[in-house]
This record gives C-alpha cells, sequence and structure tokens, in this order.
C-alpha cells in the first residue's frame, strides 16, 4: 500500500487483546486498503481481527432503498469475513459512539476515509473521544475509496476537469498497488453478539426508524457479486461504445456508481479490470479514454469539490462567483412553466422527456446520466427561484437515487448551476448558466424510444 493514503491519527501504547476496523465507507473486503491494514497488524501481533458495522436510522436522507442495497452487500462481507476467521460485529446505532464498547482491550482502531461533513465529523469524535479516555489502542485512517488521496492530488479546490486532470494522470500509477487480503493468523472467535444476523433483511428494517415510502429497486441489487457482474457485462458489451454512452436510449453504461457509492467494489479493481479486457480485445482508445475520464478525473473532482469547498451542500456557496451573478440578474425572470415536488413526482408536467426520466429515477433507483442534466436543467427552469430549484433538485437525488448523499451528486447538482462549467451565451432564465431543452434531446438521441422504455415500467 502507498502510505499516502494513510493518515495516523494516535498512538498507542502497545497494549491491547484484537484489533478493530470500523468499515463504515468501505463495504468489501476486495481491494480495501483498510482491511488489509488492519489485518497486517492483527498478523504482526499475533492478535485476532474484529470487523465493526453499524447502522444508525437516522442516517441523512437514507430509507428502505438506500438500506437495502447497503445490507445487501453486507450479507456477503459477513459470510465472506467469517470464512477467514474474521469476527464480525453489527450493532444498532451511532457508529462513533457504539463503537467505544469494543475499544477498552483494542490494541489498535482502523478507520476507512469518509468523505463528507458527518463523516469527517464521526472520525474526529473518535479520536477525540479515544484520547480523552486516554484508551490503549492506536487509530490509523486509511483512504482506499478513489484512487489517488483527496489531499495527495491538490491542496485547493480545483477550478474544473481541466485543472485536475494532469495532476491526476500524472500519480496514477503509483496508487495501482494492491495485495491480496492476507490470510489471518489468528483466528480466535471473540463472542461478541450482534443486533441482527443479516439472515433476513426485510426484518432487520423493520427494526430501524427508516422512510419505507422509497422501496428497494427491484432492478438492482447491492453486494460486490452483482457489481462484479454488471461490469463483466460492461466490459464485452459496452466499454467499446462508451464513447457513445450519452444516448439515453441505447445506454452504454457500467452501473457502478451505486456500487462505488457504498464502497461494494474499488475504482482500482474497475481499472485493473478494463486495462486486461483492452489488452484482450484491443478497444477503442476513445472509449477507454472517456471511461477513464469518468471513473477516474471526474469523480476525483467531486471529492476534492466537497474536500475544499465546506460549503458544498449549501445554496450560497456550492457553485462559483460568475454563476451567483447571472443567477442574481435573471431571478425574477418570468417562469413559462411551475411545477410543484408532486407534479415532478407523479410524473404531471408537459415535458414528455423530463416524465420519463424522473420514472426511470421513482422506479429504477438510477437514471442515465445525460438525463440527469436534463432533468435537472428543467426543474431550474420551472422553480421560481434557483435556490428553490437547487434544494428540489438535491431533495429527489438523495431521496430516490441508490447512489445519492454520494460526492458525485453534491458536485453533479452543483454543475447544474456552473460549478466546473464555463458561462455560456446569456438567455432568459439561465442567463449564462448552460441551458438544455427537449429539442436538443430529439436532434441528438431516439429520445422517443427512451420515453417509451420508461412508460412501460408503470403500466
Amino acid at each position: 500500500m502507498n502510505t499516502k493514503r494513510l493518515t495516523h491519527l494516535k498512538d498507542g501504547d502497545e497494549q491491547g487483546d484484537y484489533v478493530v476496523y470500523w468499515m463504515q465507507q468501505s463495504q468489501r473486503i476486495h481491494d480495501n486498503h483498510a482491511l488489509n491494514f488492519a489485518c497486517d497488524i492483527a498478523n504482526k501481533h499475533s492478535l485476532p481481527l474484529v470487523v465493526f458495522f453499524s447502522l444508525y436510522s437516522e442516517y441523512p436522507e437514507a430509507n428502505e432503498r438506500s438500506f437495502t442495497f447497503m445490507l445487501e452487500g453486507m450479507q456477503d462481507v459477513k459470510t465472506w469475513l467469517l470464512s477467514r476467521g474474521v469476527n464480525f460485529v453489527l450493532r444498532i446505532g451511532l457508529g462513533h459512539e457504539v463503537i467505544f464498547d469494543y475499544l477498552d482491550y483494542a490494541y489498535a482502531l482502523v478507520l476507512d476515509y469518509g468523505y463528507l461533513k458527518h463523516q469527517k465529523a464521526w472520525r474526529t469524535y473518535v479520536k477525540e473521544e479515544a484520547m480523552q479516555r486516554k484508551l490503549h489502542c492506536s487509530i490509523d485512517m486509511i483512504d482506499t475509496d478513489v484512487l489517488v488521496p483527496v489531499d495527495v492530488v491538490s491542496d485547493k479546490r480545483e477550478y474544473g476537469a481541466y485543472t485536475i486532470r494532469p495532476k491526476i494522470h500524472r500519480m496514477m500509477n503509483d496508487y495501482l498497488d494492491m495485495d491480496a487480503l492476507p490470510i489471518l493468523a489468528n483466528q480466535t472467535s471473540l463472542g461478541f453478539v450482534s443486533d441482527d444476523d443479516l439472515n433476513n433483511i426485510n426484518l432487520l428494517l423493520g427494526k430501524l426508524n427508516i422512510d419505507q415510502m422509497v422501496t428497494k429497486s427491484r432492478f438492482y441489487k447491492g453486494g460486490y457479486i452483482e457489481a462484479s457482474h454488471h461490469f463483466s457485462n460492461f466490459l464485452y458489451h459496452d466499454l467499446k461504445s462508451y464513447k457513445d454512452r450519452n444516448d439515453p436510449s441505447e445506454p452504454k453504461v457500467s452501473l457502478m456508481s451505486m456500487y462505488l457509492h457504498f464502497g461494494q467494489i474499488s475504482v482500482r479493481e474497475l481499472l485493473e479490470r478494463m486495462t486486461l479486457a483492452n489488452l484482450q480485445d484491443q478497444i477503442d482508445q476513445a472509449s477507454i479514454d472517456a471511461f477513464v475520464e469518468q471513473l477516474i478525473v471526474r469523480r476525483e473532482l467531486a471529492f476534492n469539490y466537497v474536500t475544499y469547498n465546506p460549503g458544498y451542500d449549501t445554496f450560497e456557496k456550492m457553485t462559483q462567483p460568475w454563476a451567483y451573478r447571472t443567477m442574481d440578474i435573471h431571478e425574477d425572470d418570468m417562469r413559462p412553466y411551475t411545477y410543484s415536488i408532486y407534479d415532478y413526482e407523479t410524473f404531471s408536467t408537459h415535458d414528455e422527456a423530463f416524465n420519463a426520466a424522473m420514472i426511470e429515477m421513482i422506479v429504477t433507483g438510477y437514471m442515465h446520466n445525460y438525463m440527469r442534466m436534463y432533468w435537472a436543467k428543467k426543474i431550474i427552469e420551472w422553480t421560481p427561484s434557483f435556490k428553490e430549484a437547487y434544494e428540489t433538485i438535491l431533495f429527489l437525488n438523495n431521496k430516490y437515487f441508490i447512489d445519492g448523499r454520494d460526492p458525485n451528486s453534491y458536485a453533479g447538482v452543483s454543475w447544474c448551476f456552473g460549478n466546473h462549467d464555463r458561462p455560456w451565451n446569456e438567455r432568459n432564465i439561465f442567463g449564462q448558466l448552460r441551458y438544455m431543452n427537449f429539442e436538443g434531446l430529439k436532434r441528438k438521441f431516439n429520445i422517443l424510444a427512451y420515453i417509451d422504455k420508461m412508460r412501460n415500467l408503470v403500466k
């Protein structure tokens, strides 16, 4: 492991009976630097390893759909961990508080890296509370959900993909290292009791105080196995045409965003598998470059955005000064249509492409990326104020998308308001913000085929 992935938070005093890894952001055993690091500590000192996982009912904007997808992945994780002699404990409650039930006798605590504000606050609390309590354990944090760690790529907020791209490409090869998960030498069972055995997800969800109105997806199942299957299908059927991925009627997409959101598969593994597929099939270089751009450059730009912009989730601080100036000028422009969230959720606008995109979002938990841009632009056009539009877009994004509540979500929504973009020609309502319309969809794609396909989902 490249040591720049490691942040040392607290020294230990060489005492303790086991090693604890709090699995939160990186919910997998394959290609997980944090889990490997915890195994290495355990093996070095001949100690057993405990993987701790918590379920917090009040996790920001989570619901039955997101919890089901996550728990489907955790079923696999638990099975694999136990087969390797690793202790696994699941607790219901605030992870950064409940974890202290296991730290009095811990030799070391390993954390994976969290990128959003609440995730960072949890880790800061654990560090400070452990020091306050004078616990024996050392604490280390490992950044394993991006290819190149955020603070290594840049120490500032990047203006756009063109500024971060050369930095990432210079460093990529230094972060392709990954060892297999070590065999655990000490497989002692510690007898920790979980709050649930994960055998019945529906029963477990009934124990949690979560929104059950947004039901689980009938189309996408969580977990590494599902992610790997989808990606294999993408590699051998769609990657060669990925440069043409923007057509929602003929999607050439990997579907990896939802699995990456929960850390159920790693970026490094996807890149490695794509490279091997290219060596075998000599895939068109434009498609390879386009996929690397999305998987690495654009994704890391989003993580840079939430890291160096503390206001990433607030209208007043989420975009660039020029964008606020043009929105101020056009705030009072007349909107030809205005709709409510109810209109959106009942597919009741005059725009059939927008309605189709809403169907895809609500029914499946996913939306083709090009339609996400169009969908958000229409909400801007149909809402009396830019702030209300931003809050509506973010609310629907985080409510229905399996990959919502993610750095890519916040960066993607802010892009619709000019962030990581440039000024365009002046026009009504949008000012210099980029504009999209239905006629453009008709010129570029067989948008009517997409509309028909989505309509069939609700027949």
